[in-house]
């Protein structure tokens, strides 16, 4: 254990000095606001590819992911199409979001909101979903890495948590955005990296003999770990012994993971990168497939695993609980060398999420708040990037505080954000595909949408066997097209405001007579894979077919992955959702100039 705590100290250390490096570069640097708060628009295409994915997948993926596939069998598997499901929401609106944000000079999402619905009311809205997914998001992840760091290397929990988010904190406060996705980057390989050799080590080890002795052991479980149970559990636990992740629970979870692509930190990134020309790559192959592969395969593996290993009484393993899965499987099957890299995979998935968070959560405060309403728009850069800073360390104390203080909260809070995010859609599909409901129905739809998800997860514990963030955001659009239908009216102002958005949006981004056929067809194709992959008619992949030793589910899930990657390709790339042309981009940047001096 002594050199095995060594390599783990080794690799902490090597990946603090790589922290501090771009933490430092940053800070001498970036020397404008936009500069800091959203790298001056130049986040390159390798950059955001790396670690737009890292972000997409925290640390839940790596360590809670596998605790619940072991607690919940193959039924809670089905949240590995996450890596589909994430993405698909920036395919929907992140390009035209990256157009919207050059011509206009967007910094932050409740700018864009704010302008579109003429409403300043949605910005503070943005602001509270922004600070939440901020404060209590990050507030589980860094408590995640200190139980982590208490397990693996015997440091107090406290002190463990403190220090890694030391780390967090002090390349975004120093660096700004660019800062956090360069380290982006080594987070995404070594969170990939880090499941892969984790599951790799578990099946190769003797206890199972490789795949064929894996996949037997597992055969002999408990059939109900390897079914989508057909009863409609009314909430989440349940009675003993059953499973809530009912095929409806599985689509509709999907629905809330959905919302971290949409949430106003994702926003601030699109706005950011130097051109949308990665946004393709990242949601069809470095989500979709690179992630897709390590998580229905060894994720399973470990999760699996494990219960094969608590099942057949291997010492160490009685007293596992989804928490302790992980840290467990890594102390049982890794060696010295082994054991640090897999470590630091833990702790940047854990980073990989909480610092894009931190960093732009202080970002739109600092934009909305004190630029925009205490300082009346009067403001020094130097001063902004300070001020910045001291809201991101405010932020990053916050979540400490919230997490080492209020353990009820924070599983309440946490679980609350993503579905929070799913929200912001009613705003998305307003502003960029001009779904026709009037400034107050989006106004009112997203606050009736946020008190939904928190009455549907806190008090009435998702009616019907459905996620709260489906009842949010459903809840959300019904307000917003009831004000429609009640006559509610915009000011003339914000219809022709809106008008022009829409004319140069759908102008500037019309597909070509291809792309326009590929989106017909994506229409039908894109409902009828949510039906049978992670929707009802999932149910069917408990007896539908099975190949090389997969149980009958686990093949049902690989094979509508795959479907998936192709369906996510033609998306991308077919129907032109998420692929731009140089004249594209050369307009969004020429008219700028324009809108910019018709503004002044």
């Amino acid at each position: 254990m002594e050199t095995s705590t060594t390599w783990v100290y080794v690799f902490l250390a090597l990946y603090i000095v790589y922290c501090f490096y771009w933490g430092l570069k940053g800070y001498f640097t970036e020397k404008t606001s936009a500069g800091y708060a959203i790298a001056g628009r130049s986040i390159p295409f390798f950059a955001f590819l790396l670690a737009a994915t890292a972000a997409s997948f925290s640390g839940w993926t790596f360590i809670g992911h596998p605790g619940l596939i072991w607690r919940d069998g193959l039924a809670y598997a089905f949240a590995s199409f996450y890596v589909l499901t994430i993405p698909i929401t920036g395919t929907f609106f992140s390009k035209r979001t990256w157009l919207l944000g050059k011509r206009y000079g967007f910094i932050t999402p409740g700018d864009m909101y704010a302008y579109y619905y003429n409403n300043e009311v949605i910005r503070w809205l943005v602001v509270v979903t922004a600070v939440l997914y901020s404060v209590f998001y990050s507030a589980v992840q860094l408590m995640a890495a200190g139980a982590l760091f208490n397990v693996i290397a015997g440091v107090p929990f406290m002190f463990g948590a403190i220090f890694l988010a030391f780390i967090v904190w002090f390349y975004v406060c120093t660096g700004g955005l660019k800062a956090s996705t360069w380290v982006g980057v080594i987070q995404f390989i070594l969170l990939v990296g880090g499941i892969i050799i984790l599951g790799f080590f578990v099946i190769k080890d003797p206890l199972f003999g490789g795949w064929s002795g894996f996949s037997a052991a597992v055969a002999k479980l408990d059939p109900k770990l390897m079914e989508v149970p057909r009863v409609i559990n009314f909430g989440l636990g349940g009675a003993e012994g059953e499973s809530a992740w009912t095929a409806v629970m599985i689509l509709s979870y999907m629905f809330a993971l959905m919302g971290i692509q949409c949430s106003p930190a994702f926003t601030m990134w699109t706005f950011g990168i130097k051109s949308p020309k990665p946004l393709a790559w990242q949601q069809a192959f470095m989500s979709t497939f690179v992630v897709g592969f390590a998580l229905f395969f060894f994720t399973a593996f470990q999760g699996m695993g494990a219960k094969v290993l608590q099942v057949t009484g291997v010492e160490g393993f009685a007293d596992l609980n989804n928490r302790t899965v992980v840290p467990l499987l890594m102390q049982q099957f890794l060696s010295p060398v082994m054991l640090g890299i897999v470590f630091m995979g833990a702790i940047a998935a854990i980073h990989s999420t909480a610092a894009p968070y931190i960093g732009t959560g202080g970002s739109i405060l600092l934009r909305d708040v004190y630029w925009r309403y205490i300082k009346k728009k009067n403001v020094s850069d130097s001063e902004q990037i300070w001020v910045n800073r001291i809201l991101a360390t405010l932020l990053t104390v916050a979540a400490l505080v919230i997490g080492l203080t209020s353990t009820a909260a924070l599983v309440i809070l946490g679980a609350l954000a993503t579905a929070f995010g799913f929200v912001m859609y009613v705003l998305l599909l307003g502003t960029i595909w001009g779904f026709k409901f009037p400034s107050k129905g989006a106004m009112l739809g997203v606050m009736a949408g946020m008190l939904a998800v928190f009455l549907t997860y806190s008090v009435w514990r998702s009616p019907l066997s459905m996620h709260c963030a489906f009842w949010g955001t459903a809840t959300g659009l019904i307000v917003a097209y009831i004000c429609r239908f009640a006559g509610i009216k915009d000011t003339q102002e914000t219809i022709e405001r809106q008008a022009e958005v829409r004319k140069w949006l759908d102008d500037v981004d019309e597909p070509s007579e291809s792309g326009k056929q590929w989106r017909k067809i994506m229409k039908i194709v894109v409902p009828i894979w949510y039906f049978f992959a992670i929707g009802p008619a999932c149910i069917l992949g408990n007896k539908a077919f099975s190949f090389s030793g997969f149980p009958h589910l686990w093949s049902w899930q690989i094979f509508w992955w795959i479907l998936g990657i192709v369906m996510m390709w033609a998306l991308c790339f077919k129907a032109e959702m998420s692929t731009t042309t140089e004249t594209q981009i050369a307009r969004a940047d020429k008219e700028q100039h324009i809108v910019i001096e018709d503004q002044k």
